[in-house]
């Protein structure tokens, strides 16, 4: 994104009226990123008093399942004496707090694991270091790019999701880039720009109709690439867990968050958590073309039903009292609901090429509609 101007990033219209338009793309990036406004750099988004809460915030079943599967991964990768534990966009870091809690039965994978953690904003590091301070000391990069060679197993929930992304709209017989604009009075609005071609390998089978909309997400494509530049130099393995479609089609998903309720994407920057929802077809498509294998996509209820949720909910319920019970069920219902987070999330694992399908997964990919 073309950089702003310090005086006009705490205001639309002003941006607007100097640029004359920006993509949706770059609109994300604005409202979630950008210095001194970004909505992810300022304050604490998640949790029950902020805006959305995350699966880890939900149930602490959810991360100790994903550290169960980071060992299956740690194992299969022939047990590197070091590695890189690395996760993208931690929160408040009560995912990794589980992941180690699950992995202390293990002592020889937490010996040799290194915790590193990608987040850019100061206040979302303070927390992470008071959660993570009784059970491990990470090193917090601003970038992927920044994190040191090594094997490495990476955990991305919700990361994929707020990657800034481009929308295309087909008008009469062509595509336009989608674009944020002042109308006639003055007042942002989503309409279409210049002529531009999506990329070929995101089209859908069928013909698309007056006023269809693409999705695109180049930051996600150029993380799956670096990620196959490691991949080449030492063993390395992904897991995605995030809401969204493995099949490709036209849809615009772009969702704006406040307090705990949908709003209209189009605020001030920096005031409400932007986000689309993951095409895992187009991430599978990348990852074979930076030489990774992806795997098969789950929904979340399978992936976390394949792993041991109903054992552990049982083991954690036994010398639970009543009301800790009730919390239990209810978290661990939220997460394989299909009404809830249990269809719509899904799971997918993207490994060096030489690795095998790790556990649920399979090696063949299938759509989910």
């Amino acid at each position: 994104m073309d950089e702003m101007k310090p005086s006009a990033v705490d205001n639309l219209t002003k941006i607007l009226s100097e640029k004359g338009s920006i993509s949706v793309a770059d609109y994300m990036a604005l409202c979630l990123t950008a210095g001194g406004v970004g909505y992810y750099r300022n304050g604490n988004p998640i949790g029950a008093s902020g805006d959305f809460v995350t699966a880890p915030e939900v149930s602490q079943i959810f991360g100790e399942l994903i550290g169960v599967w980071v060992m299956i991964v740690w194992e299969g990768m022939g047990r590197p004496q070091n590695f890189i534990l690395a996760e993208l966009g931690p929160g408040r870091g009560t995912l990794m707090q589980d992941v180690m809690r699950a992995t202390r039965a293990k002592p020889e994978f937490r010996q040799a694991a290194h915790i590193h953690l990608v987040e850019t904003s100061t206040s979302l590091r303070e927390a992470q270091g008071k959660t993570l301070r009784s059970v491990c000391r990470p090193e917090w990069h601003e970038s992927f790019t920044a994190l040191p060679e090594a094997p490495a197993i990476i955990v991305a929930n919700e990361f994929f999701d707020a990657l800034p992304t481009e929308q295309y709209v087909f008008h009469g017989d062509s595509w336009y880039k989608r674009v944020l604009m002042l109308d006639d009075n003055d007042r942002p609005v989503f309409t279409a720009g210049r002529l531009a071609v999506p990329p070929v390998e995101i089209l859908p089978d069928h013909l698309p109709n007056e006023g269809d909309i693409l999705e695109h997400c180049p930051a996600a494509v150029d993380l799956v690439s670096e990620i196959g530049s490691r991949g080449k130099r030492a063993p390395c393995a992904l897991l995605i867990t995030d809401y969204g479609y493995d099949n490709r089609d036209f849809g615009d998903t772009l969702q704006a968050v406040s307090a705990h309720n949908y709003v209209d994407p189009i605020q001030p920057p920096g005031t409400v958590d932007l986000s689309t929802h993951v095409n895992f077809a187009e991430l599978r498509t990348s990852a074979r073309e930076a030489g990774l294998t992806p795997t098969s996509v789950l929904p979340q209820n399978e992936f976390l039903m394949a792993l041991g949720l109903e054992q552990r909910l049982r083991r954690l319920m036994t010398n639970a009292d009543e009301e800790q019970r009730a919390a239990l069920f209810l978290g661990a219902r939220r997460l394989v609901d299909p009404f809830q987070m249990g269809s719509l999330f899904k799971a997918m694992a993207i490994t060096s090429a030489h690795l095998p399908p790790p556990p649920p997964f399979s090696p063949e990919s299938r759509a989910i509609q």
